[in-house]
């Protein structure tokens, strides 16, 4: 509150999509709505799923349920507000309830980062070392590899909402769907030189190494699958891995490329600025379930029994009812 005062400013207005004509602010909360909504069912049905079949507790669906988790947490905490703008007319957010979404948008991006890059880790010794892949990958290191990357990306998101919060504004529309760094700095009243290149820079650690390892392990995995599989079997593992690199480039290279954009002082369209956040933000969101997930055969299988059970369960005879007359 002091902080609030301090600026002059106690509450912020998200515009969402500045240049967006009134009329097609209905159709864009029900977008929104149904992301959030699909987001919610695929995230909730994978952490069910992984939580409750015993089947299913081993490393790599023990890291699926951690990204999950992780995306259903950032959908809940940034869509229902921007959705309520455009459906209630109701963009206005707090000073703290919108540094406290600065903290959250950077801490679950960046943990997603490092999630990701645990999942390349995974794949990466299931290839290159298969005898060894029990011994080296348990579920108690991964899980206490989970509960590291946990607390890690907090430090981080932490010093940038500090920053963010430390600084004067003068403007109070927060032209995005959500408050970010680079959404928040746009409305300082001083120079913000020092705090954009921290940000930047912390950007660049958690991006960037992850990103680093990912390609070298995928690269190795794709080698591998090429030369071990002559007879024309590699095609459906090179497919799963093309289209997980394909999340993972969805979810990287925008995100690296509006960082550089915004150092560089590249100036972009503000509606394209919004878009290309939402697209990098919750197009992965909803393609991670179904890409990592709902596609293996363990995950169908689990699937498949659950619905069975539950048709047998309507299918069985009820018992009959007696009536006894006095």
């Amino acid at each position: 509150q002091s902080m609030a005062n301090q600026s002059g400013i106690s509450e912020f207005t998200l515009v969402g999509f500045p240049g967006l004509p009134e009329k097609y602010n209905t159709l864009v909360s029900i977008a929104l709505f149904l992301i959030y909504f699909t987001s919610l069912v695929a995230n909730g049905m994978v952490i069910i799923l992984i939580t409750f079949s015993r089947r299913l507790h081993h490393p790599m669906y023990i890291i699926i349920a951690n990204l999950a988790v992780s995306d259903l947490l950032f959908d809940t905490i940034t869509l229902p507000k921007i959705i309520a703008k455009y459906w209630f007319d109701d963009g206005s957010i707090s000073f703290a309830a919108c540094i406290f979404q600065v903290f959250c948008v950077h801490y679950l991006g960046s943990l997603d980062s490092y999630i990701i890059m645990l999942m390349a880790v995974d794949r990466y010794i299931a290839i290159r070392k298969p005898l060894r892949y029990f011994s080296i990958i348990t579920n108690k290191r991964i899980l206490l590899l989970c509960a590291f990357f946990w607390i890690l990306p907090a430090l981080i998101a932490l010093a940038t909402a500090l920053l963010d919060a430390s600084i004067p504004f003068c403007g109070s529309k927060i032209k995005s769907c959500f408050c970010t760094n680079m959404a928040v700095t746009a409305l300082a009243c001083i120079d913000v030189t020092f705090v954009k290149r921290v940000a930047f820079s912390l950007a660049m650690f958690v991006l960037l190494l992850p990103l680093a390892f990912i390609i070298f392990s995928y690269v190795v995995i794709i080698k591998i699958i090429c030369n071990t599989n002559q007879n024309g079997s590699w095609r459906k593992p090179f497919y799963t891995c093309l289209t997980q690199l394909l999340i993972v480039g969805l979810y990287f290279v925008p995100r690296i490329f509006v960082y550089v954009a915004n150092q560089a002082k590249l100036v972009l369209h503000e509606d394209f600025n919004v878009l290309i956040l939402c697209i990098y933000t919750y197009v992965p969101h909803l393609a991670s379930p179904i890409i990592y997930c709902l596609r293996t055969k363990e995950i169908k299988l689990t699937l498949v029994n659950f619905f069975k059970k539950k048709l047998s369960r309507r299918m069985e005879p009820r018992p009959a009812v007696s009536v006894i007359m006095e």
